[in-house]
């Protein structure tokens, strides 16, 4: 059951109530949530594995788009990053930009304040494309690179020089989320 096709005559013989489980799960950007419903009730019938449970669950993502209720796009203005920051318990010793991902939203990049006293790491901004692309606007020249990276080296770079710590991105031209992380 792994073409599009498949996936979608199985869909159509689940019963209504199940549709809107899953479809519900998806509307509210719960990914695993609504795996976890494909896998229960396919798992022994039909042997739907994860990697199909989770191919079902993306179709549905498809079909719903942009009515799906995403986080919040979080701010990557200066003045925001800094009131951010201002709440982080530690000392700053650096800004960092790591690249994440999953199936459904493709590449993102996380902006992190590292602190020392205590050595953790914060959350200031997740960049995904759309949010990237309409930060940037479309005649803004991106040298093919991914618009989260673009943003993510601005914002991050522009508030570690306001911080005086450094800034770092291992890959900032292509995805990697096994690129090295920031060392002291």
């Amino acid at each position: 059951m792994r073409n599009k096709q498949a996936r979608a005559a199985w869909w159509e013989g689940l019963p209504e109530g199940i549709r809107n489980q899953i479809d519900g799960y998806v509307l509210q950007d719960s990914l695993m949530a609504a795996v976890r419903v494909v896998g229960d009730i396919g798992f022994i019938p039909d042997g739907i594995g994860v990697a199909t449970a989770t191919a079902i669950v993306s179709d549905r993502y498809a079909y719903y788009g942009d009515r799906i209720a995403r986080e919040p796009h979080t701010p990557v203005d200066q003045e925001s990053l800094l009131r951010l920051v201002g709440g982080v318990p530690g000392r700053v010793v650096a800004i960092e930009a790591v690249w994440d991902g999953d199936t459904v939203r493709d590449w993102f990049v996380r902006l992190l304040a590292i602190t020392a006293d205590p050595a953790e790491e914060h959350a200031l901004a997740l960049i995904h494309r759309a949010m990237a692309e309409r930060h940037l606007g479309k005649e803004e020249e991106r040298e093919g690179r991914h618009p989260a990276a673009v943003v993510a080296q601005r914002a991050g770079s522009e508030l570690a020089d306001r911080l005086s710590v450094p800034f770092h991105f291992a890959s900032p031209d292509t995805p990697d989320d096994e690129a090295p992380r920031w060392q002291p």
